[in-house]
């Protein structure tokens, strides 16, 4: 089997003899680094208190033949280098010089190949601190957490960021918010009412600097995915998390945004750099195709105020219309556009002599993950009437509604959303009792790292915390459905680093992820357990956690693992109580490198 750019499985046509061995070597090989393991918690004490204890365990085989039970003993892991404390191994600066720099291509993934994956431990910076909690950290953080002064020097006369003592302070300042972010945002809520009736509920900010703006828009009930690419100096999204606001490393290059089509209620720019005509207009095409029917597109700034002595703005606004944008509103530096949600306009778009052209429809829309940018308009499809922004229930009630785009999925249906809503209401209840930090300051940034609907996060709507709802690039395309119920989420391959700096999340939520892995047959040489929870290690903040829900078949060999990586985990049985399903509740230590520079 053959594993695609898009993540989908394909069959070879090679009739190798050879080829049947050397799969069956594979997978026997691959499968024994999975199962090898075992490792017995304490259920009685506390998360902070538990210590694992390494004992000879007996771990069934799937098709529970007789075998020997086998002798596993733990590991532990190197720390990485100093210098890999803010690691992020798909867009690593290290290896840009590889790349081109057209269209800024280099900024985008580049995943390493198997035989330069770390296996080590990512240290924290020298001095690091349990960062502050929301929601005070909106407004600060600690500076040996993310020591960065790039922008405070290059951005201290627009109060991005100011340094003060051990602490960045975040005075909700920008270049084109001078007096604030709550006051710009006020202006805008003027150019569009839908932002104080709970008809727009998820946004993207392209270019998010510290985000300030999808901060102040949490307040308002709006929940923003703040967007920017890896940066030497600035480290945009390291500071946005850091501060407990939604955000993901990205760049609109050549590759399509990991988002489904038809999505974001409202996309925002702010003094962009982005050449959006340059190109055949392909940016504004994606921007295009990631905003939901009748959802907005806020640009402010140039060119917005050059508008009588830029000669561009009248190209930018030909080439909107041209893609069924309309000018909405416009005052001073915002002009506000809103996507087409009839069919007028596309219709026009087959005639041969307009640009850009409708897409064909062998181009999937939901299609995103290493999936080529393409010179032609997403056009809403018949399916999507229903889930255009002025028919979706307004927020909150669109949570507890199944969208029309269900039926895309296999087997699903309302049915399955109710049956899906209840689950996790009993699960949820579960949860908090195995982790009573859920729903309290210490956890805010979460990770449900392969959901179907977002159960998770609905779940815990109520509580002081967001959740990026992940589905798999392989698995059925439920992220459409995420979107529709107001929540935000990304596509991710987990044999993949994910786009977001180390120590961003207090908290992994992991539901099935290895069996599912194990069912792709070779998939398990190519994702091996350990870089999955070398990741999850990278990504999670110390004394962070992680409720990891597997088969009892992986549970002990995850559990070893983990105990090499400086976790405490105990094992605990699932709201059910059945002994094929067990959850492991994890807490990862606090610890600093062994070659600090001070």
């Amino acid at each position: 089997m053959k594993h695609h750019k898009d993540g989908k499985p394909g069959y070879s046509s090679d009739k190798n003899p050879r080829l049947g061995t050397v799969i069956i070597t594979c997978i026997v090989l691959c499968g024994l680094s999975f199962y090898l393991g075992g490792i017995f918690c304490s259920e009685k004490n506390t998360i902070e208190e538990a210590e694992t204890n390494e004992v000879k365990v007996s771990i069934p085989s799937p098709k529970e033949t007789s075998v020997a039970p086998l002798q596993v003993k733990s590991s532990s892991f190197s720390e990485c280098s100093a210098d890999y404390q803010d690691y992020t191994p798909c867009t690593d600066p290290r290896r840009w010089k590889k790349y081109g720099v057209h269209r800024l291509t280099f900024m985008e993934r580049h995943c390493p190949p198997a035989f330069e994956r770390k296996e080590c431990l990512v240290p924290p910076p020298d001095g690091y601190k349990s960062p502050i909690k929301w929601p005070k950290s909106r407004d600060e953080c600690w500076y040996r957490n993310v020591p960065y002064d790039w922008i405070n020097k290059q951005k201290s006369n627009q109060h991005w960021l100011i340094k003060e003592g051990e602490k960045f302070l975040f005075p909700g300042g920008g270049t084109m918010f001078p007096n604030g972010v709550g006051e710009y945002v006020d202006h805008m809520v003027e150019l569009i009412p839908e932002m104080k009736d709970g008809t727009i509920r998820t946004a993207i900010d392209t270019g998010c600097g510290v985000a300030s703006w999808g901060g102040d828009l949490l307040d308002r009930g709006i929940l923003t995915l703040s967007l920017a690419p890896r940066d030497n100096h600035e480290a945009q999204v390291q500071f946005a998390l850091e501060r407990g606001i939604p955000a993901i490393l990205g760049i609109i290059s050549t590759q399509r945004l990991p988002f489904p089509s038809n999505s974001f209620d409202m996309a925002h720019c702010s003094r962009c750099l982005i050449p959006w005509t340059e190109f055949g207009g392909v940016y504004l095409l994606e921007v295009h195709r990631i905003l939901r029917p009748g959802g907005f597109w806020v640009l402010s700034g140039p060119p917005v105020n050059y508008e009588n002595r830029w000669r561009g703005w009248n190209k930018l606004q030909d080439l909107l219309t041209s893609m069924c944008f309309k000018l909405y509103n416009k005052k001073g530096d915002i002009a506000v556009w809103q996507k087409d949600s009839d069919d007028t306009c596309y219709k026009k778009l087959v005639n041969p002599d307009v640009y850009p052209p409708k897409c064909d429809d062998s181009i999937e829309p939901d299609s995103a993950w290493y999936t080529p940018l393409r010179p032609c308009v997403v056009a809403p499809g018949p399916k999507i009437k229903k889930s255009v922004l002025e028919s979706i229930p307004k927020w909150p009630e669109r949570l507890q509604v199944a969208s029309e785009r269900i039926s895309d999925v296999h087997g699903g249906n309302a049915n399955a959303f109710k049956h899906d809503i209840g689950k996790w209401k009993v699960r949820a209840k579960h949860y908090k009792k195995l982790l009573p930090a859920i729903g309290t300051d210490k956890i805010r940034n979460v990770m449900d790292m392969n959901t179907v609907y977002g159960g998770f996060a609905a779940a815990f709507i109520d509580s002081p915390l967001w959740v990026m709802n992940v589905v798999s690039s392989y698995a059925p395309n439920t992220l459409p459905v995420i979107y529709d119920r107001g929540l935000i989420g990304t596509y991710q391959d987990w044999c993949e680093a994910f786009s977001t700096y180390p120590r961003t999340y207090d908290l992994l939520h992991v539901d099935g992820l290895f069996t599912a892995e194990s069912h792709s047959g070779l998939e398990l040489c190519r994702c091996e357990m350990k870089y999955v929870l070398l990741e999850m290690d990278r990504i999670l903040r110390p004394m962070g956690y992680a409720i990891i829900r597997e088969s009892s078949y992986y549970v002990d060999a995850i559990a070893t693992i983990t105990k090499g990586m400086k976790w405490s985990c105990r094992k605990e049985d699932t709201e059910y109580g059945v002994e094929k399903e067990k959850i492991l509740v994890c807490q990862k230590k606090l610890w600093y490198s062994s070659n600090q520079t001070s």
